[in-house]
């Protein structure tokens, strides 16, 4: 239950590894800093402007764009083709795909993110996966510790399942959408080709396929 191919195309990362078969796909999260200090090696394939600041234990693979004001501190992987805008902050033990937008005032830390998916403004991605075309719309965070900061448990509506975890946000589905200044709560997964309203607070399993719809009501009364 909760496999990592039940939201994830494994073929969209070149870091699979990461993800056993048998095991929830959060469990991830707890690997990527052992992974990195085993795999990485810090190489800079691209060119990089005034105003950027690189940490010791980082690898850009070819083809990438940096705008001036980027911060990498490291470890972390970014893949080929990628763009990373002003105000990208990459932290620790964060994994990046090809093709992926970083952008601009969005906080990264560590997290999975596969290829073609886009994170473009003033976003919190920490402690999470995003699968393959996953998009978080502008303003959208994604929490990664609770109120009472005890360990995260997913609640799927009939089951609660601890993880074990004291930081974990969310694992977005390949091809899902959070609409712009959604929080998307600790614990939380979002299947496949979902889509969450701009708007909404979500906590627990959406599934595959699914649209969360959060609707406001709303009322325009004369000035006086």
């Amino acid at each position: 239950m909760f496999y990592a191919t039940d939201y994830l195309d494994l073929s969209h990362t070149q870091h699979s590894i990461l993800f056993p078969a048998v095991e929830p796909v959060w469990t991830a999260l707890s690997r990527i800093e052992s992974y990195l200090e085993f795999r990485l090696q810090r190489e800079i394939r691209t060119p990089l402007p005034q105003g950027v600041f690189i940490g010791e234990d980082v690898f850009i693979d070819e083809g990438t764009s940096i705008e001036p004001g980027v911060v990498i501190k490291g470890p972390a992987w970014i893949g080929k083709n990628c763009t990373l805008r002003t105000g990208c902050y990459i932290r620790e033990n964060v994994i990046v795909g090809n093709a992926c937008v970083l952008g601009n005032s969005c906080e990264f830390k560590n997290c999975v993110i596969f290829d073609n998916a886009e994170v473009p403004h003033y976003n919190y991605v920490g402690d999470a996966i995003l699968g393959y075309k996953a998009h978080l719309g502008a303003g959208v965070v994604l929490s990664n510790v609770r109120l009472d900061r005890n360990n995260v448990v997913v609640h799927d509506g009939k089951k609660s399942h601890p993880t074990g975890l004291r930081k974990f946000s969310a694992v977005i589905g390949d091809h899902a959408e959070i609409g712009c200044n959604s929080v998307i709560n600790p614990g939380s997964l979002i299947g496949r080709r979902s889509i969450v309203y701009p708007l909404s607070s979500f906590s627990g399993v959406l599934p595959e396929d699914s649209i969360l719809k959060t609707r406001q009501e709303q009322q325009v009364a004369k000035r006086h």
